[in-house]
């Protein structure tokens, strides 16, 4: 499946996917070409960590600012796109960092076990999320065998305390978790909701205005963290 096909099944308009993929494809790739970053096509990058490498020194751009302010920050939010494009079909995120914990000579068999299963929301560090949640976090349902560990501040972006913390973490149903991840969904200061301009239908998958956490100190750095660097503000 293509990029502008992804797109629309995942319900955006016509329109919206053209503009997408013609950003990533067209102009954006001609910038990168021109400073030097990547030779071909940006659409030809397989990789999230090559895209978000390309991508990091691509939005320091003179042109790409002036641009990107001028059109409501449309070319950041393509190439957002792009990313959850590739990890919905590559799954590159879950095995890069699982390769990387495996390589790790630094780390012995039992501390790369742990890692392993809080990368994947297991082991110890699911059942401290259950101890400590004891239910999904928003809505209160409580079979724990439906409920997903899922981190606040991503794992990649973490430090090795924090990829074990407890309040780095909440325990949430899949579609909540998927929603929260994909940054459509974070939370304020005080745990309630904010949701994306570019979330349709929300009653569907099951995200409502007056949801909230109880969120304490302890998860608010982490919180912020999200509602800065991964909540998707743009259509």
């Amino acid at each position: 499946m293509d990029f502008e096909n992804w797109l629309l099944q995942i319900g955006k308009s016509q329109r919206s996917a053209k503009s997408y993929a013609g950003a990533v494809s067209g102009v954006m790739s001609e910038w990168a070409k021109k400073a030097g970053l990547f030779s071909g096509s940006l659409i030809e990058i397989d990789e999230i960590s090559a895209l978000r490498k390309v991508g990091d020194a691509l939005t320091k751009l003179d042109i790409f600012i002036q641009r990107n302010t001028k059109g409501n920050g449309m070319y950041s939010a393509a190439l957002k796109q792009y990313e959850a494009y590739l990890r919905d079909t590559t799954s590159a995120d879950l095995q890069d960092d699982l390769e990387q914990i495996i390589q790790n000579k630094d780390m012995g068999e039992t501390e790369k076990s742990t890692y392993i299963n809080a990368r994947v929301g297991q082991g110890k560090y699911r059942k401290d999320l259950i101890n400590y949640w004891g239910q999904c976090a928003l809505t209160g349902f409580k079979d724990t065998r439906f409920l997903v560990a899922s981190h606040i501040k991503p794992w990649r972006q973490s430090e090795p305390r924090e990829r074990l913390d407890q309040y780095n973490g909440l325990l949430l149903l899949p579609n909540l978790d998927k929603a929260f991840d994909l940054g459509f969904i974070t939370f304020s200061e005080v745990g309630q909701i904010i949701v994306s301009s570019s979330l349709e239908n929300t009653e569907i998958i099951g995200v409502e205005k007056a949801m909230r956490l109880d969120l304490t100190d302890q998860h608010r750095s982490y919180m912020a963290f999200h509602r800065e660097t991964v909540f998707e503000r743009l259509a």
